[in-house]
């Protein structure tokens, strides 16, 4: 469900007030104590651009000054006074900076709610939330009180060397990394004093080097004489936050609460919008836990445009995920409420949206704000009538979905299709199935045809009530439609002639789907339990062969339950015992009648078969853990930083992701983490599941992630397999449009190195080109297919037909191709040079 907001519009940056400042620039040619006498280059009132300091060399460095604090002392050091702050003044960093921000643009809906309705077969790519526009909710308007900052200027210290060093920090520390940054710094330690790094800090806030300032600021933290300023600490959480950089943001906003402070209403503010603006998957959980401390915890009232950004994530994700902010979404409301703010016709139908969703519809709660609505003279839309008659679907209240669809009727626009399914449903859950059936020519009579989502109803409904003509038939107009997907459907018919014992029509059903669809565990499943039921356990055996083979089908807790029940049955002992063993191995729980069999067969043949305690990665294993960690997954510590675990993380939009990650779920079930098996056998794997801390990934976490710094080890020569490289490429990995490959590698140049010589000792051509910290391996042309031909037997068969070069393209949502360009010339036979593309 998506809220229609209407998107923030962009200005121009504003000039600044010159009126009151003028903006000089400085050369500071040299800040060792022997300083030359420097004379001001140029006088400029035109707006400063925010990025012109970052493009200049450290020994040619501007600094910005107001014109107020420009004096000329008759010190020997003229130069160090240029860019003092007078001590007289209270000193806010926001002057030099914010005045380069854009106008504050709150955002507002349309007149009608937009929210759409997710269906079945609806693409990853309509499941994305929204992106959030930092233009919404700027930091220039909001009337926020930020704490004052004293910092000293230079010419009031006592010591001309300790002048001189301080200039000198300043101009050095922004142009080095913060490696270099903190070895520059720890060699400061015998003069340095607190208010020496704060003067350095405010510097490079002021000249817009946030990431150099934090830098400081953590390393001040580690000194012996640090007392917390709560004012530098929320200045530059601030200034983190609005640059979007959540995580060290965060960290200082941990690092405020964890000296007893509350953080200011701006630090609440900008650290909630920043998680929003993020993509990671907590990063919406995270933004709703700072928003309720900053109500909860700090007594702050936010602003208006944040309860609406954060209402508008909320429900801006497909309905089966979104039900879960439920109560979040009660509290925005409640606030919006309580502080006398204006509620959008969209928060009242986003709530009501949010409650038809439920398990357990609240028909109370929906009737009431309903109420809210008509008093304040908001007409109800489409999609809130929508929201209602699915609400009655789950209830099967069919005097409320009658008086809702006349409503429907008459309203503008016609009746949507998935309002049909919701009254089918309605008096399906009345026991009236062939009233839903009428239904549901209505609806090919009204649209001129039945959506997909319609025909699964309708079979649904027909094969629980057991009208299997009825049903047979609609199925075969279905398949004649040519529409898709057809499994859910075949799926609720062969489970109606399993209960019904039709074991036959089981057979041909499953048949039928395996023509028109592509293999399914469920559908598998079903098959596989006619056949045992039916005593045909042979080919039983070869079905369960058969799923257990194919990567893109695999086997669960449930299939093998029934394969060992036929095992039991025709007294296989031996394969019994195999079947048990892997269960084990793989820790799916064994159905208690069953091991009650085992346990009587043991004793009779005075076997004692204890369960396997002992666990190992098997080959297959740590080389699939070896090209996923190639691809940048991450291992991490548990607390004491004894045993490490695994952390598999998968793209949500990603179509190749979502049938890698049910692979990888099953091939590391027995490693997972309890908190990472559902309940249901049947339930969607998450994007982000993680295994239990174990000894066995000390040792990788060792060689790509020595001190939670990701590297390439030495080692990767020996490792680096025709199954790393495939699953490399299924983790981490594009098929361009053209038919070439790319792999990402984020690392060192020592690390492309190790990687370059490892390819080539397998006789391996590639180009690399380097974009920021990531480095893009290409295989073109003739060499894509060589990569190919290598991989090809490791590659899921589901993922075959879109990762071979010259194959299909994915149109829902298979990850967005990085736009990277290998046309150049240049050639360096076995070693990889700093130049933007290289041949190797």
């Amino acid at each position: 469900m998506a809220l229609n907001f209407r998107a923030p519009q962009s200005h121009p940056l504003p000039p600044p007030d010159v009126s009151s400042q003028t903006l000089f620039l400085i050369p500071l040619v040299n800040f060792y104590p022997k300083m030359k006498r420097m004379s001001f280059l140029s006088t400029s009132k035109s707006h400063a651009n925010h990025r012109f300091h970052r493009g200049l060399k450290p020994s040619s460095y501007f600094l910005p000054l107001p014109s107020n604090s420009l004096n000329y002392p008759s010190s020997n050091c003229p130069s160090l006074h240029t860019f003092s702050i007078p001590s007289s003044r209270k000193f806010s960093v926001s002057t030099s900076v914010e005045q380069l921000m854009p106008e504050t643009h709150t955002t507002h809906s349309d007149s009608d709610g937009n929210w759409k309705e997710e269906e079945e077969e609806e693409d990853s790519a309509s499941r994305e939330s929204e992106s959030f526009d930092f233009g919404s909710i700027e930091p220039r308007k909001l009337p926020f009180k930020s704490p004052s900052l004293e910092v000293k200027e230079l010419e009031e210290l006592p010591e001309n060397w300790r002048r001189s060093k301080l200039a000198w920090l300043c101009k050095e520390l922004p142009a080095h990394k913060r490696l270099t940054m903190t070895r520059i710094l720890n060699a400061q330690k015998k003069w340095m004093r607190q208010e020496d790094a704060t003067y350095v800090a405010v510097h490079c806030i002021r000249i817009r080097e946030n990431e150099a300032a934090f830098c400081v600021f953590k390393w001040m933290m580690q000194q012996h004489w640090f007392q917390f300023d709560f004012a530098l600490a929320t200045k530059l959480a601030d200034y983190m936050g609005r640059e979007r950089k959540h995580v060290k943001c965060r960290e200082i906003f941990d690092d405020i609460i964890n000296q007893g402070r509350v953080p200011s209403e701006s630090t609440f503010h900008i650290l909630t919008v920043a998680y929003l603006s993020a993509t990671g998957e907590d990063s919406l959980h995270e933004a709703c836990s700072v928003y309720n401390r900053m109500i909860q915890l700090g007594g702050y009232r936010p602003q208006l445009s944040l309860h609406k950004s954060l209402f508008r994530a909320l429900v801006s994700k497909p309905g089966s995920m979104a039900k879960q902010y439920l109560k979040q979404a009660e509290f925005i409301f409640h606030n919006l409420v309580t502080t006398g703010l204006e509620v959008h016709r969209d928060i009242y139908g986003g709530l009501i949206w949010l409650h038809s969703y439920q398990d357990v519809v609240d028909k109370e709660r929906i009737s009431s704000v309903r109420k809210e609505m008509q008093l304040a003279g908001i007409e109800e839309s489409t999609d809130v009538l929508l929201s209602i008659l699915r609400a009655c679907s789950k209830e099967g209240d069919v005097a409320e979905a009658e008086d809702t669809w006349l409503k429907l009727f008459h309203h503008d626009g016609g009746i949507p299709s998935q309002a049909f399914v919701y009254k089918m449903e309605v008096y399906a859950r009345v026991g009236k199935p062939i009233k839903s059936l009428e239904i549901f020519r209505e609806m090919k009579k009204h649209l001129g045809s039945a959506s997909v989502v319609a025909y699964h109803k309708i079979i649904e409904v027909l094969c629980g009530a057991r009208e299997i003509e009825l049903a047979e038939s609609l199925m075969e107009e279905f398949t004649n439609s040519t529409q898709k997907p057809l499994t859910p459907s075949y799926f609720t018919l062969m489970s109606m002639y399993f209960k019904l014992s039709l074991h036959d029509r089981v057979e041909f059903a499953f048949i039928e789907c395996l023509k028109k669809c592509n293999p399914n565990r469920t559908v598998y499943s079903i098959y596989l339990d006619s056949l045992v039921e039916t005593g045909s356990v042979e080919k039983a055996d070869r079905v369960f062969n058969q799923m257990l083979e194919n990567a893109a089908i695999g086997v669960n807790a449930r299939s093998c339950n029934t394969i060992l029940r036929g095992y039991l049955s025709c007294e296989d002992n031996v394969k019994a015992e195999q079947i048990y063993h892997f269960m084990c191995q793989k820790k799916y729980e064994i159905e208690p009648s069953l091991m009650d069999k085992l346990d009587e067969f043991w004793s009779l043949s005075r076997k004692d078969f204890k369960k396997p305690t002992s666990m190992k990665l098997s080959q297959e294993q740590r080389e699939i853990l070896v090209g996923l960690l190639l691809g940048s997954l991450r291992i991490e510590s548990d607390d004491d930083r004894k045993q490490y675990f695994t952390c598999f993380e998968f793209k949500d939009e990603s179509s190749i992701h979502s049938v890698l990650k049910r692979h990888i779920y099953d091939q590391y079930h027995e490693w997972l983490h309890p908190s990472s098996k559902p309940a249901d056998e049947n339930d969607e794997v998450p994007c982000r599941f993680c295994t239990i801390s174990h000894a066995y990934f000390g040792f990788y976490a060792e060689q790509f992630w020595p001190k939670g710094r990701q590297m390439i080890p030495k080692l990767v020569h020996r490792w680096l397999s025709p199954r790393v490289l495939a699953y490399w490429y299924m983790y981490s990995g594009y098929r361009t449009s053209s038919g070439d490959v790319l792999l990402k590698l984020k690392g060192s140049p020592e690390d492309l190195e190790r990687i370059v010589k490892a390819m080539k000792a397998r006789s391996l051509e590639f180009r690399v080109k380097q974009k920021g910290k990531v480095f893009w391996l290409g295989f073109l042309g003739s060499n894509s297919t060589r990569f190919w031909k290598l991989t090809e037997p490791y590659i899921l068969d589901d993922l075959i037909q879109f990762l071979k070069p010259g194959g299909q393209t994915l149109e829902d949502g298979g990850g967005e191709v990085p736009n990277i360009s290998f046309g150049c010339d240049e050639y360096d036979d076995g070693h990889v040079s700093h130049s933007e593309c290289t041949n190797v």
